[in-house]
C-alpha cells in the first residue's frame, strides 16, 4: 500500500493543482519512481489510498496496466491518519505487507527489509534511516537485536534520543490491523507504535546501509534539494 491521501498543505500552491505524490521528478510524477522500483522488486499489486485531488492521480496511473501492475484504490471522504488509512483498506491485506509513504522516495532494498522482516519474527519492522535533524521525524531506539526499545514521533531537540528515524516504509503482518483506533485519524508515530511497545509487542528497525537513500519533499526546499540530488543519489 502507498499512502497517497495528503494535502500536502506546506507545498501550496503546488499541491493546490497536484497531489503532494504527483510532484515531478526527473520528468515524471514521484508516485512513479515508487512504483517502478515497486516492479523491480517483484511487486505488482498496489493500492493507494485517495483524498486530495484523486482525480488527478487516477487520471495519470489509472489501472496501472502501463505500468505493468495492478492499482487498485481506497478512496476516502475524509482524511483518516496513516494508520486510519491503512485500517480502512483492511479488505486488501491477506498476509505481509509492504507500507509506503507516497510522499517519500527511496532507494531502500525491500528484499533486505522483508529479509530482515521474516527473521524477527515482529508485528512490523520500520526502515530507518540515519539524519541529524530529528526534529520532524519519528525517532527510535533499538537495542543490539534491531528490537526497538523507544519510539518517539517529532521530538524537540532536547527530547530525542537518537538519529535513526522513521523512513516511511514498514513491512507489517496483518494482526496490526487489531491494534489501530477505529475512531479519529490515528497515526503511526503517534499513537500505534507507541501502543505496541507500551504493549510489549515487537516491533524492530531496519537500519537503511549507505547504499540506501531517502529524500522527502514536506516543503518547497526539500523539493529543490531533491530535484538537484536526483541523478547522483537516488535514480538507482
Amino acid at each position: 500500500m502507498i499512502l497517497a491521501a495528503g494535502q500536502g498543505t506546506r507545498l501550496r500552491p503546488l499541491t493546490d493543482r497536484v497531489p503532494k505524490c504527483m510532484t515531478e521528478l526527473g520528468g515524471r510524477p514521484l508516485i512513479e519512481h515508487t512504483l517502478e522500483r515497486l516492479r523491480r522488486f517483484g511487486v505488482r499489486e498496489v493500492l493507494l489510498n485517495l483524498h486530495h485531488l484523486p482525480e488527478v492521480i487516477l487520471g495519470r496511473l489509472g489501472d496501472g496496466a502501463r505500468l505493468d501492475m495492478r492499482i487498485v484504490y481506497s478512496l476516502e471522504d475524509r482524511l483518516r491518519g496513516t494508520a486510519g488509512g491503512v485500517k480502512h483498506a483492511a479488505w486488501f491485506f491477506q498476509g505481509t505487507f509492504l507500507l509506503l509513504y507516497g510522499d517519500n522516495l527511496s532507494t531502500c532494498d525491500f528484499s533486505r527489509l522483508i529479509a530482515f522482516h521474516r527473521c524477527s519474527g515482529g508485528l512490523a519492522t520500520l526502515a530507518l534511516h540515519w539524519r541529524q535533524d530529528t526534529a520532524s521525524s519519528g525517532v527510535a531506539e533499538l537495542e543490539a537485536t534491531g528490537r526497538i526499545s523507544r519510539f518517539l514521533e517529532k521530538p524537540a531537540p532536547s527530547e530525542s534520543f537518537s538519529h535513526w528515524v522513521n523512513a516511511g516504509i514498514y513491512v507489517l503482518e496483518p494482526e496490526i490491523l487489531n491494534w489501530i483506533p477505529g475512531e479519529g485519524a490515528p497515526d503511526f508515530g503517534r499513537d500505534v507504535f507507541p501502543l505496541l511497545l507500551a504493549a510489549g509487542r515487537p516491533i524492530y528497525g531496519y537500519r537503511m546501509a549507505r547504499d540506501e537513500r531517502l529524500g522527502w519533499i514536506d516543503t518547497p526546499e526539500d523539493l529543490e534539494r531533491l530535484r538537484r540530488t536526483w541523478n547522483q543519489e537516488l535514480a538507482a
